[in-house]
């Protein structure tokens, strides 16, 4: 039982640390896309200087100042930002390794999606990720003299065959979160192998008094870009596998798919605004129109996937159900292994989120949360793993649907 506090508090102390170091990350990319977006060219500048800004923050003026290339004196305090992605990343990674990996039989893995084992499952996760790097970087590398719309347009192309891939290997949850993963590597791995290595060509170049060549500059450019328009999108699908309507949907590849297209169109009004270039609002009517269609396609269940209990010809044992003793009978069969005081399944000490279904009164009151993980969604039991029938799911809907009308 030492064992399962210490798991947790390790989960929790990764979990605290990745959610700071995002905060970290996110926080200075916006600051330097509006930052960069924002600078005005003066002609007192001297050669070299793309533009300035003026600002003023907690009581102080700060007068900022951008090379084209670099200054002609490298000053000896030189602050690099790039901890902020490696951190963010490393800890995503341990957060990954430690809840999905470690608990992949409940979280990871789902046989009614494919039945696999461990070491497939997590092997398959690494691998991806790997390889939508090399993918990734090739593509860019290729098209960089070449439109960058059209190049955005193929990755676009390229997430969705790995959306869907996701959805066909893993849980819902998982394959919401791998999508997020996917792209925080690419993000991260952008400014590992590509940005900051080209700063450091910069860098050695202006020490040993050599011209650094542009080229380093436009490549960098590139991918903060991407970063740029990808941020939003990531932490999206982050927090998304909090909320079982979206990642239990027959379309939920397609609702991320869908927030990647919103994360542009609000990139697009900031990224205008601190241009200087107006303010088009019209990517806000793009923006809910989006987001209204992903609640459409959060809600929506094919006909074959929702059948009216009414047209469901029920036996007596599940005719007899639709009422408090037959559904908290259901639920101590498919439920109360994990949420009661004493949870009977391996290595968890204490019910999940400290929800605990063991009488008729505890039924009641978590009825609510009953209907949106066990009837409406598939949420719960963690990849149907104690074996709730579609019918048993119908009978909770039906009868949350009831008490609700008295």
């Amino acid at each position: 039982m030492f064992e399962f506090y210490i798991w947790n508090w390790l989960e929790l102390s990764v979990r605290w640390f990745h959610v700071v170091a995002g905060i970290a990350w996110v926080g200075s990319s916006f600051y330097f896309i509006a930052l960069d977006l924002g600078l005005r060219k003066n002609s007192s500048h001297s050669k070299g200087i793309q533009g300035e800004a003026w600002q003023v923050h907690g009581g102080g003026f700060y007068h900022l100042q951008k090379y084209n290339v670099a200054p002609p004196n490298l000053p000896d305090n030189l602050t690099w930002f790039k901890w902020e992605s490696y951190s963010t990343w490393l800890s995503g990674f341990a957060l990954l390794s430690i809840v999905y990996y470690g608990g992949a039989e409940m979280f990871l893995i789902d046989v009614d999606v494919l039945d696999i084992d461990v070491f497939t499952a997590v092997s398959i996760s690494i691998v991806s990720l790997m390889l939508g790097w090399v993918i990734y970087n090739t593509t860019c590398k290729f098209f960089l003299s070449d439109s960058q719309t059209g190049l955005m347009i193929l990755l676009f192309f390229i997430l969705a065959i790995v959306s869907y891939g996701y959805t066909e290997v893993f849980s819902g949850r998982a394959a919401m979160l791998h999508i997020g993963a996917f792209t925080a590597t690419l993000m991260s791995a952008n400014v590992f192998f590509i940005i900051i290595p080209n700063q450091r060509i910069v860098v050695a170049d202006l020490k040993a008094g050599k011209v650094p060549d542009s080229i380093y500059g436009k490549v960098a450019k590139q991918r903060s870009t991407h970063n740029n328009y990808l941020t939003l999108p990531v932490l999206f699908l982050m927090i998304s596998i909090h909320y079982p309507l979206v990642y239990t949907s027959e379309f939920n590849w397609v609702i991320a798919l869908i927030i990647f297209l919103t994360g542009v169109s609000i990139r697009h009004f900031f990224n205008s605004q601190h241009a200087g270039k107006g303010s088009p609002y019209w990517t806000w009517v793009i923006t809910v129109m989006l987001i209204f269609i992903a609640i459409f396609l959060s809600t929506y269940r094919p006909e074959h996937l929702k059948p009216d209990l009414d047209e469901v010809k029920f036996n007596d044992e599940y005719g007899e159900l639709i009422n408090l003793a037959g559904v908290t009978e259901i639920i101590s069969y498919r439920c109360t292994m994990c949420h009661a005081k004493e949870p009977l399944w391996d290595n968890m000490y204490v019910p999940p989120k400290g929800v605990i279904l063991e009488t008729s009164t505890d039924v009641l009151k978590y009825a609510k949360q009953i209907y949106i993980h066990a009837a409406i969604s598939n949420s719960m039991p963690p990849n149907n793993l104690s074996a709730m029938e579609p019918e048993e799911r119908l009978i909770l809907a039906k009868w949350y649907e009831e008490i609700k009308k008295k």
